[in-house]
């Protein structure tokens, strides 16, 4: 059983998290936790480095859920048109050796890119939202992908991610419950961490026949 720490202490380790990470500003990042909640709030440059701020704040230890309120500011000199960011999706969407893009269209408008069209796997979808995030000019990503994989058993889709926990989560594979249907996979149960329930998700978006994540894992570091 892990020593509960206290708000202050859990603001104090997302900062110092915040300033071992290069993507991120800390001056440009405010906190404040409550109960193990943690709100991030301030403006930053590009969307990749709000991602960047919520991902630092989820690998510290006792925090249980983020809340992200950064506002995307891009400066003038970093300001691509539209159609400059159109044809940068474009781009990244064809040298991402993991994303389909044939089947992925896109839509830009005031720097918000809006994905739609259809693949055949979960990762698939979270992928092409990965590597847009990531280019200058973007100010946010709505993913409207559709997964549309072959209609599997649904018992047969629940032992291959069970096998999958087993492998790649480990202690926790046997704390997470599975819950399939028309494709659809539902996990509950609690956690540790957010590196250990990112294991459990990635596991289940790389299976076939998944077309839809309900993740409703806790992470509970003092369970």
């Amino acid at each position: 059983m892990q020593i509960m720490k206290s708000d202050a202490q859990i603001q104090k380790d997302v900062f110092d998290e915040l300033r071992w990470d290069t993507r991120v500003e800390v001056t440009d990042v405010g906190v404040e936790v409550e109960t193990g909640v943690v709100t991030l709030t301030g403006t930053v440059s590009s969307y990749a480095k709000k991602i960047a701020a919520q991902e630092a704040a989820h690998r510290v230890a006792g925090v249980l859920d983020v809340a992200n309120d950064i506002r995307v500011h891009v400066p003038n000199t970093l300001v691509r048109t539209d159609s400059d960011i159109a044809q940068a999706v474009r781009n990244a969407l064809i040298w991402d050796a993991f994303v389909p893009e044939d089947q992925i269209r896109s839509t830009v408008s005031d720097g918000w890119v809006t994905l739609d069209g259809d693949v055949d796997r979960w990762s698939q979808r979270t992928d092409a939202e990965r590597v847009v995030s990531h280019l200058q000019g973007v100010r946010g990503v709505i993913n409207h992908i559709v997964v549309k994989g072959p209609s599997v058993d649904s018992k047969a889709v629940r032992e291959t991610i069970e096998g999958a926990l087993e492998r790649r989560a480990e202690r926790e594979a046997n704390r997470i419950d599975v819950r399939v249907e028309d494709g659809t996979v539902t996990l509950s149960g609690r956690v540790h961490t957010w590196p250990e329930r990112n294991a459990v998700v990635q596991a289940v978006s790389h299976t076939p026949g998944v077309r839809a994540v309900a993740d409703e894992i806790r992470v509970d570091p003092y369970s």
